[in-house]
């Protein structure tokens, strides 16, 4: 069981689920998806930064992974600053895809696969399809804001 988290995808924000006036919980992806693609991961020390990044961000955690290279997050953040080009819509996939890598890695999933488009000018609409070990598929649609409208 993981802590439900609610997100809005007209204001682009995320809550803790609550279910009478408790903290909700869920056995499904969705939440896991959601801290995967929307957690900072860190940046690679070649990975160029946005103009208004200082560091290279992450979770603090990640500083001891249980298993070498073992990073929480998606790179998504890098892209923050970007035009709006085929190729930022290439990283913004790869991106997805590596964050959700880790379902592969540990075998909750056997296929992981995300598409991007712009939905509007600075926001990525991202489609996640993952096939789980038992066959059964995930699907979601979530909207990713690259700037402050």
């Amino acid at each position: 069981m993981d802590l439900a988290i609610t997100y809005n995808d007209r204001e682009l924000t995320f809550a803790p689920a609550v279910q009478n006036v408790d903290l909700a919980t869920e056995s499904g992806l969705r939440s896991a998806v959601l801290v995967s693609l929307f957690t900072d991961r860190r940046a690679a020390d070649d990975d160029p930064l946005p103009s208004s990044a200082l560091d290279l961000r992450g979770w603090w955690a990640d500083a001891w992974p249980e298993m070498a290279g073992d990073l929480v997050g998606s790179r998504l953040w890098l892209l923050s600053r970007e035009k709006q080009t085929a190729a930022v819509l290439h990283r913004a996939r790869e991106y997805s895809e590596e964050a959700l890598a880790w379902l592969i890695e540990d075998h909750v999933a056997t296929a992981v696969a995300v598409s991007a488009e712009w939905m509007r000018a600075g926001v990525l609409r991202l489609q996640v399809a993952i096939t789980l070990a038992d066959q059964t598929r995930f699907k979601d649609v979530f909207n990713y804001q690259l700037q402050a409208a």
